[in-house]
């Protein structure tokens, strides 16, 4: 079904509304990107019935539930795998994966350098909360060194990944990092994403109020979502966040884009090609 895209954007014609109320705590970033996805869903027009979203497990993973298209709720760390294989044999669809940074870097992680370097047609959005939110709020790749988490009672020793850094290096054809603060920003950054012909990887950094905010005295959540205006930090070229926790500036906005051939288009080319060689 194709919502009429002439009309004033309203994030009710995309959700499920019997699964409502949604059972993300007050203040997640995540609904808040939730709607900035839907939002750049309804700018581009793309068909309700022509949009696949598959999720894997976790805070981020039950967001898939919430959207009226087609939508995969998928094993842990899979959803990259999964829609790896809906993409090749649907590329009439429009593929988005939504994922946690515990389900997209740790248990998935191999998944994601392969899609990275594979650059096939999908959009994959890793919610970074920085912690296990949904499963009791251990320490994750992402979890900032010295934070406080059930799994690291006195504080986290591990360095922490940049995700962005990772996915460009593996070849993402499109790698972009954004607040949850500037939901315009997101949005736009996101729809360039979903237009981009490859795979297209954004970081959006969104916070966890309840499980990490909570264990590291980082105040209430209008106070969080305020502080990641406050620590922006304007450089040349682009902005940069430092979220509460973080002793780096990260680079918000498109930080790579490349035009390299976008797998499922040669791989069909192969097979083509390999059917006309038979004698």
């Amino acid at each position: 079904m194709l919502v009429d895209q002439t009309a004033e954007f309203d994030v009710r014609d995309y959700l499920r509304k019997e699964m409502m109320p949604h059972f993300l705590c007050p203040g997640c970033g995540h609904g808040i990107a939730l709607r900035a996805l839907l939002w750049a869903i309804h700018d581009l027009g793309i068909d309700k019935d022509k949009l696949a979203v598959v999720s894997g497990i976790g805070c981020a993973g039950r967001l898939s539930a919430y959207i009226d298209a087609n939508t995969f709720h998928v094993t842990h760390g899979r959803p990259l795998a999964f829609a790896t294989g809906l993409a090749l044999a649907r590329p009439d669809l429009q593929v988005v994966v939504i994922s946690g940074d515990g389900d997209c870097l740790a248990i998935g992680g191999n998944h994601l350098i392969h899609a990275c370097r594979r650059n096939l047609n999908l959009t994959c959005l890793m919610l970074n909360n920085e912690v296990y939110g949904m499963t009791g709020g251990q320490v994750s790749p992402t979890t900032p060194e010295t934070l406080l988490t059930t799994t690291t009672p006195r504080g986290n020793t591990e360095p922490h990944f940049d995700a962005c850094a990772l996915a460009a290096a593996a070849g993402a054809g499109f790698v972009g990092r954004e607040v949850t603060r500037h939901v315009p920003k997101l949005k736009e950054l996101i729809r360039e994403g979903l237009s981009h012909p490859g795979f297209a990887f954004i970081e959006v950094l969104s916070d966890c109020t309840e499980i990490l905010g909570r264990k590291n005295d980082l105040g209430s959540s209008p106070e969080m979502m305020l502080r990641q205006k406050s620590e922006l930090r304007p450089t040349a070229y682009r902005d940069t966040v430092d979220m509460p926790f973080r002793p780096n500036h990260l680079p918000t906005g498109i930080l790579a884009r490349n035009d390299r051939p976008e797998y499922g288009t040669s791989y069909r080319r192969a097979a083509a090609a390999a059917r006309e060689a038979k004698p």
